[in-house]
């Protein structure tokens, strides 16, 4: 009985290291292989019990990281959306946005627009701010 709990324990701990590589590595081209290389497990035996662990395969994670990577890089406005597609680890304009309006709901440029526009102040707090400051001078 101890025995297997110490063995979940070990299998929780190699999905980990295995799941943080993706983390570190999300931008490059990752292969079954070389993921499950990093849990030593077999590709088909790593692919059931991360499933298993993290409700998703590692390719769905590696995919949820690319898009939160991105949505991150779209916030900024310095990177055109190509740019961006290539910097998450993305080889292909198409499959990029396809993937992210699958996951987001919107395409890039779109996203893009609407957390910008969040960004705006409104000009009425610009307008109060200023009456504020001319009575309350510091």
């Amino acid at each position: 009985m101890v025995r297997r709990v110490e063995t979940d324990l070990e299998t929780l701990q190699r999905l980990g290291r295995a799941r943080d590589f993706i983390d570190h590595c999300y931008d490059h081209p990752l292969s079954l292989d070389q993921i499950s290389e990093k849990a030593c497990f077999s590709r088909y035996h790593f692919l059931r019990l991360f499933r298993q662990a993290f409700n998703k395969t590692p390719h769905q994670y590696l995919i949820e990281r690319r898009i939160e990577k991105a949505k991150e890089l779209l916030g900024d406005d310095e990177l055109r959306v190509t740019d961006v597609c290539f910097e998450v680890g993305f080889q292909s304009l198409g499959s990029f946005s396809t993937l992210f309006h699958k996951t987001v709901g919107q395409a890039p440029v779109t996203y893009r627009e609407r957390v910008q526009a969040k960004r705006q102040v409104p000009g009425c707090f610009l307008v109060m701010h200023k009456l504020e400051s001319a009575e309350n001078p510091s």
